[in-house]
């Protein structure tokens, strides 16, 4: 066996029947029945991936982030001041959308990992059929239904739908990290790479939805134009209703052209890259869902990983879910929220490329450590000074640095734990979805749980639909949700990621002892292919 640069060569011995001249290889001799022909096949096991494949990859994630900031930062307060939800319906939908979302995942994860291989791949299937009916479900989320009973299960239906629909294709694309490529270090690179796009995505969500919409901000109730209809506050005057009209149309028309980012995303996703089907993989009898929750709870690397980033998550949701209230009320800033926003999403993209180099200087964990507490001074720093504009951009740069962090960790961080179960447990294969979609699982859950609690929080402490200021209550739940509260949730998560046991020196040790498998793998296929054809 001849092994070249990069790639490796082997002879493969083939019995043909006598001819004069071999045409597709070299004669070697000849007899009454056959000759054998040698064929130098080269094999390419460097696992390496080319720019514009790590591109179209990193692209297929931005829909994801693109619908999630735009749900994260702008459907509460959508729901509370443009669909006039009381609090206590809109705490539901949030809820109930977030927890069946969170249902979804396992469940995806599961049917995907039984899913067959096609030509196209295995994940590949889930992710271009799901497209169309999720754009369709997005945009009806941002469409007011023109009847009052119907509008809470209008709602939580499409809410549901879409959170559905969109994990049918997250799931498979975030599994598909393991089936781009066998190296660690090229899938760290490709995860970089999505991690920036995905922040960028952010951004774009962030933009489209705060710019169109912030240009048609929808009217606030001065306190001596309120009155009470069923303890929601309405808005007595046609100006101010037509005015509404306009934010209405700005919120539809933002959707639409987030759904055609959406499947213009899709398409280079489907077309720039290609599934790998892993040789060497055996055959199993297919597992059973219950049998799967087992095997992904009771490794414990894993348990503590998610553990440590659920908490963290939880942080920076509870945070992205009251921001924008945030930033309108208790700041006043009402003009400048999506300004505010966009500010902590681009921070976040240009500080990607920064971490990708700190963590392969000084390792994941440490990257955690760093990362993930940047933000915890600046988020007290926020509610504890007087309402300053400028001290609010300078913060929300700080943040950004540490919401790119929490952004790329995690998912670079799954892959090694995966790798760390094929080593200890070599019999067991193909199960990379369900790790996968349960990290999603506890994240999505978790979320949908804080929401909830937050939206509720409001509604006690006497929040005003559509008022233009809001009781001091109000104002100090606002400052408890983005600062006290996640600060005590990331100390919580660092806790916890203490004991996660895969540093520098064990992954890199995971590493060779994955290359020398799949070494062992090539070379007994080889063998078996030589014996099987000179037999």
């Amino acid at each position: 066996m001849a092994k070249g640069r990069g790639a490796e060569q082997y002879v493969e011995a083939s019995l043909l029947p006598t001819k004069p001249i071999c045409q597709d290889g070299i004669k070697i001799t000849t007899c009454d029945c056959q000759c054998v022909v040698l064929r130098f096949v080269r094999r390419d096991n460097s696992g390496r991936l080319s720019v514009c494949t790590k591109l179209c990859y990193a692209i297929g994630g931005a829909p994801y982030q693109i619908t999630g900031s735009a749900l994260g930062f702008f459907l509460q307060i959508y729901l509370l001041d443009v669909a006039q939800l009381d609090p206590l319906h809109a705490s539901v939908i949030l809820f109930v959308g977030r927890a069946w979302d969170a249902v979804t995942d396992p469940t995806v994860g599961f049917l995907v990992s039984r899913s067959r291989w096609t030509r196209f791949g295995r994940m590949m299937p889930w992710i271009l059929i799901s497209t169309p009916f999720a754009v369709l479900t997005y945009f009806m989320i941002w469409f007011v239904p023109p009847v009052e009973q119907g509008k809470v299960l209008w709602y939580l239906v499409f809410y549901c739908l879409f959170q559905t629909l969109q994990t049918c294709f997250h799931v498979p694309y975030s599994a598909l990290t393991m089936f781009i490529s066998t190296e660690q270090k090229e899938r760290d690179s490709a995860t970089a790479y999505r991690m920036t796009v995905e922040v960028l995505g952010t951004v774009v969500g962030t933009a489209i939805q705060g710019q169109i919409v912030g240009g048609a901000i929808a009217p606030c109730l001065p306190g001596d134009l309120d009155i009470l209809h069923n303890g929601t506050s309405v808005l007595l005057g046609s100006d101010n209703n037509i005015s509404l009209n306009g934010t209405k149309r700005a919120y539809l028309i933002a959707s639409g052209i987030i759904c055609i980012i959406y499947v213009l995303c899709a398409a280079i996703l489907f077309l720039g890259v290609r599934e790998q089907e892993e040789s060497g993989r055996l055959k199993m009898e297919p597992m059973s869902f219950f049998d799967g929750v087992k095997m992904v709870m009771g490794y414990g690397p894993y348990v503590k990983l998610v553990m440590g980033f659920l908490f963290t998550s939880l942080a920076f949701m509870l945070l992205e879910g009251n921001f924008a209230l945030f930033c309108t009320y208790t700041l006043g800033f009402r003009n400048d929220f999506q300004n505010i926003l966009l500010v902590i999403m681009l921070s976040g993209t240009l500080s990607i490329p920064f971490w990708q180099w700190f963590l392969s200087r000084f390792g994941k964990k440490t990257a955690v450590y760093f990362g993930i507490t940047w933000a915890v001074p600046f988020m007290i720093l926020i509610v504890s000074i007087e309402s300053s504009l400028v001290v609010a951009y300078v913060v929300s740069v700080a943040a950004g640095v540490s919401v790119a962090a929490a952004f790329l960790l995690p998912w670079s961080m799954l892959p090694d734990v995966v790798d760390d179960f094929k080593i200890n447990h070599p019999d067991s294969n193909g199960h990379e979805a369900i790790f996968y979609s349960f990290y999603v699982f506890f994240t999505k859950f978790a979320s949908g749980i804080s929401l909830g609690i937050s939206t509720l929080s409001l509604d006690f402490a006497g929040y005003v639909t559509r008022g233009c200021s809001q009781p001091d209550a109000v104002n100090l739940t606002l400052k408890v949700l983005v600062a006290p509260a996640p600060a005590v949730l990331i100390v919580l998560g660092l806790f916890i990621f203490k004991s996660y046991p895969i540093d520098e020196a064990k992954r890199q040790g995971n590493r060779k002892l994955l290359q020398e498998m799949r070494d062992n793998e090539q070379d007994s296929e080889t063998e078996s292919t030589e014996l099987g054809t000179i037999v």
